[in-house]
């Protein structure tokens, strides 16, 4: 591997902050404005010679995940191990979205490991959070769909990758036609993993809160439009977006989060923001920076 330089990376808000983001965000599910926000916030770092590309191997070879993708668009280059499905639609018109809600990191050993895997695909909390966004897009695919057609085929499953373990759900359903894909894919954007439910409300919640704008490409989705009328998309997490600045320098910024409902606990809520950056910072060999946010 090429040499790469260690990024230097700071926080949009420190520990205090985003916890008190998480209370305002509870107040909102009290005023019953809201009953899931996914909150985020956002890593940067400034370097003065970085390979966007050696940064994506690396990734890759740490944290492989099965919606891993690179782009390079002129001076944006997007390095990739996303392991979420936003929405796959098959060529016959049968819309797959597959929403992750639920982590916990991996153990130091086999036991430690299991218990942590066990406490994720147990605990009511991170269960109710999956179950509020399976809710979310099984009415986001019943708009174009046949009637009874979704089905929800796999309920709060636990996945195990490099650095975390995740709850996935699986929603199926059939479409009254397949020239209604790109519709489909329209009327379930933006990613509901990703804002919170219900969506347009939570969106403009999420709107006040998050003064620094982390949201972009990151929380959004990327995939292929195919030919024959299949697509899939990902959805844009565990996601390092480098831009490149007039001066050939290159911006980073790594977005993070979690969905906060009313159990959420404000620093379980931040051991979860710092759990999800390690994949990532740990390829790069950073770490997640200290206590002065930006």
């Amino acid at each position: 591997m090429q040499a790469l330089p260690v990024p230097q990376f700071s926080r949009a808000d420190t520990a205090s902050g985003y916890q008190e983001k998480i209370r305002r965000a509870q107040h909102e599910i009290y005023e019953g404005n809201t009953y899931e926000v996914c909150l985020t916030t956002e890593l940067t770092a400034h370097a003065e010679d970085f390979n966007p590309f050696e940064a994506y191997c690396r990734m890759r070879q740490s944290s492989p995940a099965p919606f891993a993708h690179y782009l390079r668009l002129t001076d944006l280059e997007v390095a990739s191990i996303s392991p979420e499905r936003f929405l796959a639609l098959s060529k016959n018109g049968r819309p797959r979205a597959e929403p992750i809600k639920g982590t916990r990191p991996r153990g130091i050993d086999e036991e430690t490991d299991l218990a942590l895997k066990h406490d994720l695909a147990t605990h009511p909390k991170d269960r109710a959070e999956n179950i509020m966004i399976v809710d979310l897009l099984r009415n986001d695919l019943s708009h174009h769909a046949v009637p009874g057609s979704v089905r929800v085929t796999r309920l709060c499953s636990v996945e195990s990758y490099a650095t975390v373990h995740q709850m996935v759900s699986t929603i199926d359903a059939a479409l009254q036609s397949p020239e209604l894909a790109a519709d489909a894919l329209r009327e379930a954007f933006p990613p509901g993993s990703m804002t919170g439910a219900p969506k347009l409300s939570t969106m403009n919640i999420l709107d006040e809160l998050e003064e620094h704008r982390a949201r972009g490409l990151y929380s959004g989705a990327v995939g292929y439009l195919g030919a024959d009328g299949a697509a899939d998309f990902s959805v844009v997490i565990r996601t390092l977006v480098c831009d490149r600045l007039p001066d050939q320098s290159w911006r980073l910024s790594l977005g993070l989060g979690g969905a906060i409902t009313a159990d959420s606990v404000p620093q379980d809520e931040w051991d979860e923001v710092i759990t999800k950056s390690r994949g990532v910072l740990q390829a790069l060999g950073a770490s997640f920076p200290a206590a002065t946010a930006r």
